[in-house]
């Protein structure tokens, strides 16, 4: 039983059953049609394409560029060319693929050609460069993954033995961010750096990690506030709401939570490795604001939540040095061969040491 689509009378998206019947009852209606026409020895396409885009099968299409798509289909398919053998298959010029309409044959034959010659998928057969797969495949097997985990067992461990809870693994989560990364201690006071810096010193490079210390902290008070309440919700002092849970179900399946993601930096790792990582970037910002006045001999720009802050920074350093206009200027990246731990890495004198491309 097939299934086909109407709009109510009052926009309702209604369903009723769209039987094997009917499809004969149209093709009965087609053939007559045909045979009405014939005639004039000239096949009616117009009328043809209206039939099967707006009334058999265009009836099933409720979007409007759906719609738009079979037209355009059928006005590059349904054409005296398709009696000719022509190439269904568009751009296919040159490529390993072909389908060719066959030569008029019974029925029967039809069936049977499109169940033997028919090619299978490709991206070439809709025009497109077969890398394109790569993307989809990606995304199905990202899907597949992400579903796997929502519907594994939140006690259960793998091999039939019992494994870690949802709540010892948020009290785990909970002992990294305090004991290993220190989050909360080792948030970054923004008036003892501008107190250190005045108004003076304060520079290009100066802004850029100021605005990378704002964002940090913000990222930290979300994280740490956030696991505050779960811990107070286990000891009973806090009503477990649905936003903590979609929380801990996150943390349980290692992913950054929304609201975390939300405003932090853009990654694809896991939240352990994301947590390792987020780490490494307040070391950055806690070595600089020991002497904020002076810019790292080395900036690894790849642990900036904003990279092209600090690359206009360079820019606009070099046009105050060199009186140039700012907006006429392009940043020119030269890859050394020294490594950015030696000690006999000469003063940057024109832009800056970058690390993490």
């Amino acid at each position: 039983m097939l299934e086909r689509r109407k709009f109510g009378p009052k926009g309702w998206n209604l369903k009723y059953p769209f039987s094997a019947g009917d499809l004969r009852d149209s093709a009965i209606v087609l053939n007559n049609y045909m045979e009405t026409n014939a005639s004039s020895g000239k096949i009616p396409w117009d009328d043809l394409k209206y039939i099967f885009g707006e009334i058999m099968y265009g009836g099933h299409i409720v979007d409007d560029w759906d719609r738009h798509l079979c037209a355009c289909y059928l006005n590059n398919l349904m054409n005296d060319s398709i009696l000719e053998e022509a190439e269904l298959f568009p751009f296919i010029e040159g490529k390993p693929i072909s389908f060719k309409c066959p030569p008029p044959l019974p029925y029967e034959k039809y069936i049977e050609h499109i169940e033997t010659e028919c090619p299978p998928e490709t991206p070439l057969a809709f025009g497109m460069h077969p890398n394109t797969e790569i993307d989809f495949r990606t995304k199905q097997c990202q899907e597949l993954f992400l579903t796997l985990q929502d519907i594994q067992p939140r006690g259960a461990g793998g091999g039939g033995g019992a494994g870690p809870t949802v709540q010892e693994m948020i009290q785990e989560f909970m002992r990294r961010v305090a004991d290993e990364a220190q989050l909360d201690s080792n948030k970054l006071n923004l008036d003892d750096i501008a107190s250190k810096l005045g108004e003076e010193s304060r520079g290009p490079y100066q802004n850029a990690f100021m605005q990378e210390c704002e964002y940090i902290n913000a990222l930290i008070s979300a994280i740490t506030g956030s696991l505050a309440e779960i811990e107070l919700a286990f000891k009973g002092e806090l009503t477990m709401t649905e936003k903590m849970e979609v929380l801990m179900n996150s943390i349980f399946l290692n992913q950054v939570p929304a609201p975390w993601a939300k405003i932090a930096y853009p990654s694809t790792r896991g939240l352990g490795s994301w947590l390792d990582n987020l780490r490494q970037r307040l070391e950055q910002l806690n070595l600089w604001k020991e002497d904020p006045a002076r810019v790292p001999n080395v900036t690894f720009i790849n642990r900036l939540f904003n990279p092209q802050s600090f690359l206009t920074a360079i820019m606009q350093v070099y046009a105050r040095d060199k009186q140039q206009e700012l907006n006429k200027l392009l940043v020119q990246t030269d890859v050394l061969k020294k490594l950015y731990w030696e000690d006999d890495l000469p003063p940057c004198k024109e832009g800056a040491y970058v690390f993490g491309f």
